[in-house]
């Protein structure tokens, strides 16, 4: 059997797309629920990072916007050296569903990972969607 590649979790927000996009996209939403500290500059090729607690910063490339639909961006796995091209790659997609969103989010690439951290690797960031999934929920539903 192949190593799984894909990390897919679904959230059900009491929020309009246009407010979680919000969350989504830029760096005061994201830096309330995802990490301590963000940037970003969204447009296709945009640069972003992503500061977590324990000072750890993720560098991103912004791969796709499609406002308020789709955001996508690849990045840096921190266990790999800082010059190594492999990244993995995120997309969010939104969907109204009423007065709110159904919100997906799937992470791909976990494959081409080095087979000695590839698990370990897999199993934090599959683990980490569903609290940070959590926390975004908390975030917007409370705002």
């Amino acid at each position: 059997m192949a190593f799984p590649d894909r990390i897919e979790r679904t959230a059900a927000l009491t929020r309009a797309p246009r407010e979680v996009w919000k969350a989504i996209t830029t760096a005061d939403g994201l830096s309330a629920w995802f990490g301590e500290r963000a940037s970003i500059d969204l447009r296709p090729g945009g640069a972003a990072s992503m500061t977590f607690v324990g000072g750890m910063t993720i560098d991103m490339r912004v791969e796709r916007v499609e406002e308020p639909t789709v955001f996508a961006y690849t990045w840096r796995l921190p266990d790999l050296p800082e010059d190594d091209p492999r990244r993995t790659y995120v997309e969010f997609t939104l969907e109204p569903d009423g007065d709110g969103t159904l919100l997906r989010v799937v992470e791909t690439g976990f494959a081409q990972l080095p087979v000695d951290t590839r698990r370990e690797t897999y199993d934090s960031h599959s683990q980490g969607w569903s609290r940070e999934l959590t926390e975004l929920a908390e975030h917007v539903d409370g705002a």
